[in-house]
């Protein structure tokens, strides 16, 4: 009954997505014993923008390569919409890659450097020229397509890029950090433009960057990576504000994070004093929050009886554009970071000497786990 059963339940199993990427114990090994990738299992969805983020050397682009074939695994597998890539060359493969240097061909005009990848599969000139002529249009690049690439600029150049890519109708996309040249008010906008041509798309984008913004920005889910380890996997949300570990919560951005001793069910003693937290401590042995989920008051002005009040003089005030970044030194010579948006500058901010109190709001503070 077993053997007859087999066939038809292989035959109900779905399929698996197309663009759906499956990496199953990848290892890279360089310089005989360094392993730029350690072991690391991840399952990227079809559809959705995840990136890869960590800083250099931690083995995100490498992962990336692999997936495009330009780099063979030590060890494990990569799957790509169910299929075991391990004898499909990079040519082959069903991805193409936008590369951080772009890698234009300089002697090629703009829509011959699109068309190139068609071109090279034999795709007929009058498909080739209206697939070209339509991904031109989306990007709106289309005035530029008798230029040579030395002719333009490099958002331009990051379009051409792009559009090469997707020209070619892969079932994922590959980016090395397209952005990181880019003057930070164009990267702002591409950053944007590229998020929403990927929804539209319906396309997987894999997105390397070692940028924190960038990733919460533009991202699905978010990847952390450290010495060719994943730390964290999951949506943006969860990764910026339930950090699984001190690492993870360093990178995403700044955080005041202490050691702390349970002294109740929610209750444990830091270095900055008593501190009241709404979530079960279970072990937890560090404790975390955000700079911007500090409260700040006047010293005279700071509410009666609330938990986590503590009183300090403002060390440091940076004027940030949109917010002020403060160092409090609390009684105890501990200090904190605390932003407050500039929204109420002129009759609210302080400089430095003054006396303020903050207030650390028991369900803003987060717990992190040996």
């Amino acid at each position: 009954m077993s053997a007859s059963a087999s066939p038809a339940a292989a035959a109900a199993a779905p399929s698996p997505k197309r663009g759906a990427i499956s990496i199953r114990g990848i290892t890279r090994i360089f310089a005989g014993s360094v392993p730029a990738v350690d072991h690391v299992d991840l399952e990227i969805h079809a559809g959705e923008f995840f990136t890869l983020l960590g800083p250099s050397g931690c083995g995100k682009t490498t992962l990336l390569r692999m997936i495009a074939g330009f780099e063979t695994p030590d060890e494990g597998k990569i799957l790509i919409s169910g299929r075991d890539m391990e004898d499909v060359p990079a040519h082959k493969r069903a991805v193409n890659t936008v590369f951080q240097s772009y890698a234009l061909f300089p002697h090629l005009n703009v829509e011959q450097n699109i068309g190139f990848g068609l071109r090279m599969k034999g795709v007929k000139t009058p498909e080739r020229k209206k697939r070209v002529d339509a991904i031109m249009e989306m990007l709106q690049i289309g005035q530029f397509a008798t230029r040579s690439a030395a002719q333009l600029s490099g958002g331009q150049r990051q379009r051409v890029a792009l559009a090469r890519a997707l020209v070619n109708e892969p079932e994922v996309v590959l980016l090395d950090e397209p952005l990181s040249a880019l003057d930070a008010k164009l990267r702002n906008e591409l950053q944007i433009e590229l998020l929403r041509m990927q929804k539209r798309l319906g396309m997987t984008f894999i997105f390397v960057t070692h940028d924190q913004h960038e990733a919460l920005v533009m991202s699905d889910r978010i990847g952390v990576m450290s010495k060719g380890k994943l730390e964290q996997v999951g949506p943006v949300l969860d990764v910026y504000e339930k950090p699984k570990n001190v690492f993870v919560a360093e990178f995403l951005g700044l955080s005041n994070i202490w050691p702390i001793t349970s002294s109740g069910a929610h209750s444990a003693a830091s270095p900055i004093g008593e501190l009241s937290i709404d979530a079960p401590l279970n072990g937890a042995n560090m404790a975390m929050i955000r700079p911007e989920k500090i409260w700040i008051y006047n010293d005279t002005a700071a509410p009666k009886d609330r938990a986590n009040l503590f009183f300090g003089t403002v060390r440091e005030a940076i004027y940030m554009g949109a917010a002020t970044q403060y160092r409090i030194e609390l009684a105890g010579g501990h200090s904190v970071l605390a932003f407050d948006t500039n929204n109420q500058a002129t009759e609210r901010s302080w400089r430095p000497g003054e006396k303020v109190a903050v207030e650390l709001k028991p369900d803003n503070i987060m717990l992190i786990s040996p």
